[in-house]
Formats: C-alpha cells, sequence, structure tokens
C-alpha cells in the first residue's frame, strides 16, 4: 500500500506540478506587481495593530481568523516535516522551502483576498473560500471545481489535519515515554487518542467563532515558546549557523556533496522542499482562505495582507529555526529515510539535555491539537458545500473518531498520503486562481487607492467607492471581469 501511494505521490509531484505551483505565484506577482513584497511592511504593521482586534457581528477579527489560518499552517510539519525533507532532500530542501515560500506570499494574498471578495453570509456567518470563488466568480463551466475542490478538502481533513498530526503527536510522546523507561504500548497510543478527542469534538461543535478563540490562544503561546527554545539552542551553537545556512545554499544544487550520495538530484531536494514547502504554509491548496474569509475587515485585500504574514511567519521564520536546531545541534541524520519529529527531538536533546523532549513534546500537541482544530474548520466548510448544512455535525463526530484512529497509524504512509492529497487540492485552486488574476489585479489595484485617500474617505471601504475624484470601482465591475456575479463580501 505504501508503494502505491509514493507512486502515485512521485506523479502528482512530479514536474508539472512545481511548475504550476511555483508559475502560479510567479504569475500572481508580476501581474500584481510583487505586492508580497511591496505591501510587507504594511502587512507587519497590520499584524501588530490586529493582535488584539475583536470580533464583528458577522465574523471574526482578522487575527482570529489568521491564528485559525495558522492553526492549521503551524503544526507537526513545521517539526516533523522539516525533519522530514531534510532527511529526504538534504539541507537543500530547505532552500527550496523558501523559494516555494516567496511565491507563496503571494497565492496567500491572493487567496486571502477572493475569499472575502467571493464570500457570502449564511446564517449571521461570512463563509468563503476557493469553492465558492469558483462557483461565484466563474463561468459555469468550471463549477465542478468547485465540488471537486470541496471533495479532496473533505479527505484532506482526516489525513493531511488530523492524521499526521495526531500521529506525530503519539510519535513524540513515545520518545518521552521510553526516555523514562514506559514501554510503548497500543492501549496507551488508544488512550492519548481518547485523549485529545474529547477537546477536539467539543470545541468543532462550537463553529468557527469557538475555533478562532482557541486558535488565538493556542497558536501564539505554541509558537512563542517553541521559537524560545530553538533560540536557545542557536546561541548556544552559533559557531555553526555559517555552515547550516552553507549547506542549505549549497545543498539545493549539489546534495551529494552533504548526504553522502543518499541524495543524489538536485530534482530530488526541489521536489522534497516544494512538497513539504506546500504542505507546512499550504500555499496554493486554498484551505486558509476558508478561515481568512471570517475575518471583518474594510477590504477585501486587507487580510490578503495576513496571508503574506502567514505565510512568513510559517516558513520564514519557524521552518528555518527547525531547520537550523537541525543541523548546528550535530545529531547524525539518516538520510534517505522517512523521519519525523524524533529527529527534532534529538537535536535539541543534543543541546538542552533529554527534558528538552518533555518541552518538544508539549510544544508539538499545542500545534497539532490547533492544526486539528483548523482543519476541522475546513472540513466541515467543504462538507457542508457539498451535502448542505445538516452535515455539521456528522464531520465532527468523524473528526473527533479519526483522532482516535490516527494514534495508532503508521508515520511513512500517513505523509506520503498527506503529500498526494496537497498535490490534488491544489489544481482545482490554482486553475482557479490564475483564472481571477485580473480581479485580484483590479482589487490590488483598488486597495493601494484606497490606503492612499483613507481619510477622504473615512477609513471605511463602504465609503470608497462614492469619493471623488476617485474612479469608480465597484464589485460589479471587478466580478463582470470574469463573467462572475455580484459578490457580497
Amino acid at each position: 500500500m505504501e508503494r502505491t501511494v509514493e507512486l502515485v505521490n512521485r506523479l502528482v509531484w512530479g514536474v508539472p506540478a512545481l511548475v504550476l505551483i511555483l508559475g502560479v505565484g510567479v504569475l500572481l506577482s508580476v501581474r500584481t506587481g510583487f505586492v508580497q513584497i511591496t505591501f510587507f511592511p504594511k502587512a507587519c504593521r497590520l499584524f501588530l495593530s490586529k493582535l488584539s482586534g475583536r470580533s464583528g457581528d458577522g465574523g471574526i477579527s482578522p487575527f482570529q481568523a489568521l491564528c485559525t489560518a495558522l492553526a492549521a499552517t503551524i503544526g507537526t510539519g513545521n517539526i516533523a516535516g522539516v525533519a522530514g525533507a531534510i532527511a529526504l532532500g538534504g539541507p537543500g530542501a530547505i532552500f527550496w522551502m523558501w523559494v516555494c515560500a516567496i511565491a507563496g506570499m503571494m497565492t496567500k494574498f491572493a487567496e486571502a483576498t477572493l475569499a472575502v471578495f467571493y464570500r457570502v453570509k449564511i446564517d449571521g456567518e461570512w463563509v468563503g473560500g476557493p469553492m465558492y470563488m469558483i462557483l461565484r466568480g466563474m463561468k459555469k463551466r468550471w463549477h465542478m471545481l468547485a465540488y471537486l475542490y470541496c471533495f479532496f478538502g473533505v479527505i484532506a481533513a482526516f489525513g493531511v489535519g488530523n492524521a499526521t498530526q495526531i500521529n506525530a503527536v503519539v510519535t513524540g510522546l513515545d520518545q518521552v515515554l521510553t526516555e523514562f523507561g514506559i514501554a510503548v504500548t497500543l492501549r496507551r497510543k488508544l488512550g492519548i487518542g481518547l485523549l485529545l478527542a474529547l477537546p477536539v469534538g467539543l470545541t468543532l461543535l462550537g463553529g468557527a467563532k469557538r475555533i478562532g478563540t482557541a486558535a488565538q490562544v493556542l497558536v501564539p503561546l505554541a509558537a512563542g515558546l517553541y521559537l524560545l527554545l530553538g533560540a536557545g539552542v542557536l546561541v548556544i551553537r552559533y559557531r555553526e549557523i555559517p555552515r547550516a545556512f552553507a549547506a542549505i545554499i549549497q545543498g539545493a544544487w549539489s546534495p551529494r556533496a552533504f548526504t553522502g550520495g543518499m541524495v543524489g538530484s538536485c530534482f530530488q531536494a526541489l521536489r522534497i522542499g516544494v512538497s513539504r514547502g506546500v504542505f507546512t504554509n499550504e500555499a496554493g491548496m486554498g484551505t486558509a482562505s476558508i478561515a481568512h474569509a471570517s475575518a471583518e475587515v474594510s477590504h477585501p485585500a486587507q487580510q490578503g495582507l495576513m496571508g503574506i504574514m502567514e505565510v512568513f511567519l510559517d516558513t520564514v521564520v519557524i521552518c528555518t529555526v527547525t531547520a537550523l536546531v537541525i543541523l548546528c545541534s550535530g545529531v547524525s541524520i539518516p538520510y534517505g529515510e522517512h523521519v519525523g519529529a524524533g529527529l527534532t527531538a534529538r537535536a535539541f536533546c543534543a543541546v538542552y539535555g533529554n527534558w528538552a523532549s518533555v518541552i518538544l513534546t508539549l510544544v508539538i500537541s499545542c500545534f497539532a491539537f490547533a492544526t486539528v482544530l483548523g482543519w476541522g474548520l475546513y472540513g466541515v466548510r467543504c462538507a457542508e458545500f457539498l451535502f448542505g448544512e445538516s452535515c455539521r455535525e456528522y464531520m465532527a463526530f468523524f473528526q473527533t473518531a479519526m483522532v482516535v484512529v490516527s494514534a495508532v497509524m503508521e508515520t511513512g504512509l500517513i505523509w506520503s498520503f498527506a503529500e498526494l492529497v496537497n498535490g490534488l487540492m491544489a489544481i482545482p485552486n490554482l486553475i482557479a486562481l490564475v483564472i481571477l488574476c485580473p480581479v485580484l489585479r483590479e482589487l490590488t489595484c483598488q486597495y493601494k487607492m484606497f490606503c492612499g485617500q483613507r481619510s477622504a474617505c473615512g477609513g471605511t471601504y463602504e465609503n470608497f467607492n462614492q469619493c471623488k475624484p476617485l474612479p469608480a470601482f465597484s464589485y460589479e465591475k471587478v466580478s463582470s471581469l470574469c463573467g462572475g456575479s455580484k459578490a457580497s463580501g
């Protein structure tokens, strides 16, 4: 079974997929004037200003939306996924993760902006995502992509957003228990699964607002603790940092020199780096836009800035810290083998001692729990799109049951299957982004004028179109570029 999944995975993540993912990011960057770079200072300022934002009547605050999206993106992929990328693709895989992040910042900006623009209000809540972008912004012949996306999204909610996360938690706890001489048994794994399942089920039943509230607490706490732990390693092993960066940059082009021949091609490093990069920041998959669509903002592109920050924090900051910790710690890396959070734990323990595995397991547990919640929301939204609102409770039940099942599954198959579903989800979303590129460009230009004339418009998007002598942009004009209908965003 694992060999079959790996074979299909290689086909999905072949040259066409890599060209599509990176190519769409480059295309959107060129068409919008590289807003992930020009808007980056503004995105940082907005992120800092929204740290204590409150939610509105019809949605959640921009910061809560960002935390919900980060809850799904900052997960075990940043710890276990990065370790696996280095082992399978060499240190150079991290370089390609960075390249993927630059393109991904643009892609996330596009996804979040368009999701807010094409969202709808259902039962008092803002609901949006790639399926609504396709359904409301594109012509009827493309609508099947919306249903394909949601079909893959429901499957991914159980694999990418649940099984991989819980399995990583159990793996980390296994190592801690082994260090203390406690035997790891199937019964103990099931116990861990049951312990995690109850709070997952209760939170998912609370909907987007309860998930946003939980994410607002869990994500900053876990990320802050992990970055503090990683910074300590880099301070202690600061002499190794230049060598680590050299291995990352040179290994991107000559992985054989750093892996003893176990990783022999540049393409393998690129493939692993991009696939794990997409897994960690989910740029191109469109999933985070489901969370961003719930935010109360004054302009669609304003939440797009949060999408830029999402990829920056996830890949450029946290994934880089993980990679540097592994490469600077001096631990032996089993190149060519599937590894998980155990390699990262050994790296921390090599510097701090065995107690670090306990802290790391706590961090992984928080990340994993937050990721399951974020992906739980995505799964519910996709299921509701396919089957109607009545399926919410059923999805929450099945997600909770999957937590228990995932506790006893094997790592290699789970990761391969997760990467496979990631690739399948990305295809409909990336096609939509290309077709809706004129809409994105118009909204970006509009937002630049909106920011420049904010005081004249009273600071709200609703007043923006009434300001003179500004151009009379409108939802009708922007939406008509792709033959869509009027959006209610």
